[in-house]
């Protein structure tokens, strides 16, 4: 079968999360293709960790759909429905989260073969490979036996996203990668993540970093109370933005 090249990767469509009578998401549609990097950006509180958290399954929905290869996730499923699902969509999604969530009681080695033994059946020299050279690869080939405890917090993400990535997702999910970090220790991420985008890597980043959003981007959302204000090129957007509030955040965070 010829794959669709036209196809997004991922599409969400109307989605809605709401919490009591107030929607956090209020009808949120983007669609993402193979290679293209999406990169949200707004205010605190706008959605952007809701709208990650949703995709891959960690938070239900009241209204829309998120469609992922042959995999749909509507709102209304019954728990015996979603489970399945669930399963797939996880399988597909690699997140990478602000606060690393790394095993405290496994060496990086142990962290990133985890998954691929487990879930992907790999026997543990084939496992063992690939993480070597995903870790090689995140600069970290001389961390293999270290404990998460003994590692910088630069070096924890990196470790992240080592261990995202070895389940050699469809998708990376990251949630504000670089905010727990100083300047160098996010500038060393940062770099990682700008290597997985010249890959050709799908990928949607959630961060505050402008310099990210403009080095990665080949579409730049821009949420404001659980919805898109606007989306299209970083440049277009930086240059010439078309909505006030997308001014008013861009001239808050300094991005002239």
């Amino acid at each position: 079968m010829i794959a669709d090249d036209n196809k997004p990767t991922l599409a969400v469509r109307s989605l809605v999360k709401r919490f009591a009578d107030r929607d956090v998401l209020s009808g949120i549609s983007m669609s993402v293709r193979r290679s293209e990097v999406c990169v949200v950006v707004g205010p605190s509180g706008g959605g952007k960790t809701m709208f990650l958290r949703c995709l891959n399954g960690l938070e239900d929905f009241q209204a829309g759909e998120i469609e992922l290869a042959e995999v749909t996730l509507r709102s209304g499923l019954t728990p015996h429905d979603r489970m399945p699902l669930l399963k797939q969509v996880r399988r597909r999604v690699g997140m990478v989260f602000q606060q690393f969530n790394l095993f405290p009681h496994r060496t990086v080695l142990g962290n990133v073969i985890e998954a691929p033994m487990h879930v992907l059946g790999y026997s543990r020299e084939q496992a063992v490979g690939e993480a070597r050279a995903l870790l090689a690869r995140v600069g970290l080939n001389d961390k293999l036996h270290a404990m998460p405890e003994t590692l910088s917090g630069g070096q924890q993400q990196r470790v992240a996203i080592a261990r995202a990535m070895a389940m050699k997702p469809d998708v990376m999910l990251f949630d504000e990668p670089t905010s727990a970090l100083d300047p160098r220790m996010a500038a060393e991420v940062e770099s990682v993540i700008v290597d997985l985008a010249a890959s050709g890597q799908t990928m949607i980043v959630v961060t505050h970093s402008l310099r990210l959003a403009r080095r990665t981007a080949h579409t730049l959302h821009v949420f404001e109370d659980g919805r898109v204000l606007e989306s299209g090129p970083p440049e277009q957007i930086f240059d010439s933005p078309r909505h006030e509030s997308t001014r008013r955040f861009l001239d808050d965070a300094g991005a002239k």
